[in-house]
């Protein structure tokens, strides 16, 4: 397990209202290839009136597998200041666990393919 920034309770306590962007690795290629499907990786946005709709990113994290390994990645995100189309633009390798990172704020923005339209 491995996370970075703010989490859902400090950006709350702090009056950010968070955009999440939740990718079960049950639907990650490699995680099923590894039988280590059981992970989720998670990013929150900003998702304040101020940001129209392109918050960045303030905290993220893993669960699963070499979660430790790939954390950097958000935290060169966060350090950055990119938004959800920034993380989901960036190019993943395929299939690597780290994907999951790019899937997970193309959840956030909405523009992921890989797993059934969230209910409304």
């Amino acid at each position: 397990m491995a996370w970075v920034g703010l989490t859902e309770d400090q950006a709350k306590a702090q009056g950010i209202k968070v955009k999440k962007g939740l990718f079960p690795w049950t639907a990650s290629g490699r995680a099923i290839a590894n039988g280590r499907d059981e992970g989720v990786t998670k990013l929150l946005f900003d998702d304040s009136p101020e940001a129209h709709g392109h918050g960045k990113i303030l905290g993220g994290g893993m669960v699963g597998t070499h979660a430790g390994d790939m954390i950097g990645e958000i935290a060169l995100a966060i350090e950055m200041g990119a938004d959800a189309v920034d993380i989901g633009k960036t190019i993943h390798p395929h299939p690597t666990l780290g994907e999951s990172i790019g899937m997970a704020a193309e959840v956030a923005h909405g523009s992921c393919t890989d797993l059934p339209p969230a209910k409304k």
